[in-house]
C-alpha cells in the first residue's frame, strides 16, 4: 500500500490492490485531483477513512453512441416539465448528492471536506454540475470532473422525483460531444442507461 506525502505524485495504477485501491493520504487540492483524473484515478473515503484513492480494472464506462434510451423514457423526455441546466448551481447539487441515502452505505463518502475541494475545482473551471429543474425546484443533479480531454467524470447524482436523474444523465450525454463517460464503478442503474465494463488500459487510453 502506497501512502503519499505533501508530493503532488501517484504510484502507477498497475499498483493499485485487486480492489482497484491504489493509494492512502495526501490531500484534496486542486493540483493533486487534476493529476488524479489525468491519471484515471479517483478519490473515495468517508469521514472515518483518510483519502483512499482507487483506479479499478475494469473500469466502468459509458460510450455515449451506446447510450440506451427506454421508450418509456423517451415518451418522459418529450412530456415533462423538468428543465435541465448546466453549472447553475454546483454546490447545491453536490451537498444534495451527499445527503442521499445509498444502498448499502451507513453513511456519505462525499464529506464536507470533498465539497469544499470539488467546489474550488468547479470555480477554477474543471468540474461541473448538472441540475433537474421542476417549477423552479431542484428535483435532481449530478456532477463530474472535465479536464477538457473529451472524458467526463462523473461522480454521483441525486434525485427527490422519479426519472429526474435520468432525465438530467441523458440530456446532458445529448446534448454534449464526450468520447467517453466515466462511471468508475457498476451500478446497475448506469448499465441500464449502456454503461459496460472495460479493461483499465482501453479507459485510460481516452485520456
Amino acid at each position: 500500500m502506497y501512502y503519499l506525502n505533501e508530493n503532488i505524485q501517484f504510484p502507477d495504477v498497475s499498483e493499485a490492490s485487486p480492489e482497484g485501491v491504489l493509494a492512502i493520504g495526501g490531500d484534496l487540492s486542486v493540483e493533486r485531483l487534476i493529476l488524479a483524473y489525468k491519471s484515471g484515478i479517483f478519490p473515495w473515503f468517508d469521514d472515518a477513512e483518510p483519502i483512499v484513492w482507487w483506479s479499478p480494472d475494469p473500469r466502468f464506462v459509458l460510450f455515449p453512441e451506446k447510450l440506451k434510451v427506454s421508450k418509456s423514457m423517451r415518451q418522459v423526455l418529450r412530456n415533462s416539465d423538468f428543465v435541465v441546466t448546466v453549472n447553475k448551481d454546483f454546490r447545491t447539487v453536490i451537498t444534495e448528492c451527499s445527503k442521499m441515502k445509498r444502498d448499502g452505505q451507513a453513511g456519505t463518502w462525499i464529506t464536507e471536506h470533498m465539497i469544499d475541494a470539488y467546489v474550488e475545482l468547479h470555480e477554477q473551471g474543471f468540474a461541473k454540475s448538472v441540475e433537474v429543474w421542476q417549477n423552479d425546484t431542484l428535483v435532481a443533479g449530478l456532477y463530474g470532473v472535465d479536464l477538457g480531454n473529451g472524458v467526463f467524470c462523473g461522480e454521483s447524482m441525486f434525485t427527490k422525483v422519479s426519472n429526474a436523474s435520468k432525465v438530467g444523465f441523458i440530456t446532458f450525454i445529448q446534448n454534449t460531444n464526450y468520447k467517453l463517460i466515466d462511471c468508475q464503478v457498476y451500478t446497475n442503474h448506469l448499465e441500464s442507461l449502456g454503461a459496460e465494463e472495460v479493461d483499465r488500459q482501453v479507459f485510460l487510453s481516452y485520456l
